[in-house]
């Protein structure tokens, strides 16, 4: 199964995540920041990164960009999961380099096969 980096500085929906991903038999490592996220990325060179929006420091348009554009961890698919719905969040994230947009509460379903389009 996939090795997927969570990066959400709440606890709460970094647990929800966590549990879809792990009753599926993913592995999952978490990062609570953007700073913290390019550095698990960059070290654990996950199969995927599940990255949240509104962080406090680097958010996560701007994590995912410095993720997106590095040598080491440009090929690692990231899906961008937030409560920020609007049609221009969305085309920004795709801007920064995610290959998808959430929108929080994520729905198992959804993640899930938005990960099996993915990972394939």
């Amino acid at each position: 199964m996939a090795h997927i980096l969570i990066v959400d500085d709440s606890p709460t929906d970094t647990a929800t995540i966590k549990k879809i991903l792990e009753e599926q038999g993913h592995k999952t490592s978490s990062a609570s920041d953007g700073e913290q996220g390019i550095k698990k990325a960059t070290e654990l060179q996950p199969d995927l990164i599940v990255m949240d929006i509104v962080m406090p420091g680097l958010d996560g348009f701007k994590a995912t960009r410095k993720i997106h554009k590095a040598d080491e961890t440009k090929s690692i698919p990231i899906i961008l999961l937030s409560s920020k719905d609007q049609e221009t969040d969305r085309a920004w994230g795709k801007m920064t380099g995610a290959k998808e947009y959430l929108v929080k509460p994520v729905k198992k379903d959804e993640l899930l096969n938005t990960l099996k389009k993915l990972l394939g």
